[in-house]
């Protein structure tokens, strides 16, 4: 969110506004993700040796999906955004290289789980996976409540590094290309939904864990074909550039009124400019003594004159 943050206030927004909106975005992607995780593994819960609604819903024992956290956590975010008078896309576009960079971070769980693997390898940096024992003293390599006996089960290919790898480099390309050609009305956000499909279908195909298919396909493969199309297309559709600064609700600071007035003049006819100067140097050196004498005289001509006295009655001693 600090990213996010920082982005969408160099795009002209309002700082802090991101926290704002996460108060709604947040849990609605937590429900999300957990329903598209029951949704896609629906047999482990409510299978003939299900676990359980109540299992279902503990959301804190682990398993979200990242599409259902993204599609619900986009609805929370549209009715924050409404209900600040800001545009979802450009909100979608700050926060999309903050969105894969977490994703990346939280793949280092599946290392800790030993989880999400793909199959046998002797590349130097295969994963290690142990056997694991239970309370009840069960045995197994898939048991992630099991403590390790300290026995390599086998070694495989990490594929969650490969897609924290590979986030990582969708992190990178959003940062550049957004500097470079200035993304907007939500393009940015669709391009990293787009990078992080052709990655996940690829990592989908090397993994072995138990995961609901059609087909022999993996129901994940089916959902990042579809949803790298429909971002695909989204790109090509949406208006290009920015949007403007002035519709995400900032208001612009006084260093930027002085760029803007600086800007004005700049732009401003030339002869305009001369004949406000020259009617301020006219002002300038216009002697105040000049008014003060022009009021005596008007003064002194509508004052009446007084007529001579008559002395004729008067006899001189």
């Amino acid at each position: 969110m600090i990213i996010g943050d920082r982005r969408w206030e160099q795009r002209g927004g309002e700082r802090g506004v991101i926290y704002d909106i996460a108060l709604w975005a947040v849990p609605f992607g937590l429900v999300g993700g957990r329903l598209y995780h029951v949704m896609t593994d629906w047999q482990t819960y409510f299978g003939p040796h299900g676990k359980g609604i109540g299992k279902a819903i503990a959301v804190w024992e682990g398993g979200l999906g990242i599409w259902g956290a993204v599609a619900l956590g986009g609805v929370g975010a549209w009715i924050a955004c409404r209900r600040r008078g800001i545009p979802l896309p450009a909100f979608a576009d700050a926060i999309a290289p903050g969105i894969v960079l977490a994703q990346a971070i939280g793949r280092l769980g599946n290392y800790f789980n030993q989880e999400l693997t793909g199959g046998p390898t002797t590349l130097p940096w295969g994963l290690e996976l142990f056997y694991r024992r239970s309370a009840d003293g069960t045995v197994d390599v898939l048991n992630l409540n099991g403590v390790s006996t300290g026995e390599v089960a086998q070694v495989v290919h990490p594929t969650f590094l490969y897609e924290l790898l590979w986030n990582v480099l969708v992190f990178v390309l959003l940062i550049v290309v957004d500097r470079r050609f200035k993304i907007g009305h939500g393009r940015l956000f669709a391009m990293y939904v787009a990078a992080y499909c052709v990655g996940r279908f690829c990592v989908e195909l090397m993994r072995v864990d138990p995961a609901t298919q059609f087909g022999g396909i993996r129901v994940n493969s089916f959902t990042s074909t579809l949803v790298f199309v429909g971002a695909v297309a989204y790109i090509l559709l949406a208006p290009k550039g920015r949007e403007d600064p002035a519709t995400l609700g900032d208001t612009p600071s006084s260093a930027d009124g002085g760029e803007d007035a600086a800007e004005t003049e700049a732009t401003a006819d030339p002869e305009d400019i001369e004949s406000t100067k020259d009617t301020k140097d006219t002002k300038d050196t216009e002697d105040p003594k000049d008014g003060v004498t022009d009021a005596r005289e008007a003064d002194a001509t509508d004052k009446p004159v007084d007529e001579p006295a008559d002395n004729s009655g008067i006899v001189e001693k």
